[in-house]
């Protein structure tokens, strides 16, 4: 199985950017789509929520550098319970998985080396 993923997390879209920008500049994530506008309805303790501020990220990085990707969208985000789903690439087009896989995992091996 391949070890590229995506990983879905929502945060607030005056957030958004830098949030990405972020994830990118800490070699966890090789690319994140902004969808700047959603609506997530649920329940929080108990109650019936709306928002319609908030902004979806589409992360793209690799399992194999999971804990480090989760353990720095817990410290950006402003939520008390984050969403966060990673699911794995079946498929995709080689020559843009090895792209993600030098993006992260090759510059976050550099990072590592020169600290």
């Amino acid at each position: 199985m391949s070890e590229e993923v995506v990983v879905f997390v929502t945060c607030p879209a005056t957030a958004s950017q830098e949030f990405a920008e972020k994830l990118i500049e800490s070699n966890v994530a090789a690319c994140v789509n902004i969808l700047p506008s959603i609506k997530s309805v649920y329940k929080w303790e108990g109650k019936l929520t709306v928002d319609d501020g908030e902004a979806l990220l589409i992360i793209k990085s690799s399992l194999s550098i999971w804990t480090d990707l989760e353990s720095k969208i817990r410290a950006i985000h402003s939520y008390e319970v984050p969403e966060i789903i990673c699911v794995p690439i079946v498929k995709g087009h080689e020559p843009y998985l090895k792209w993600l896989n030098q993006s992260v995992l090759l510059q976050a091996q550099g990072e590592r080396q020169k600290t």
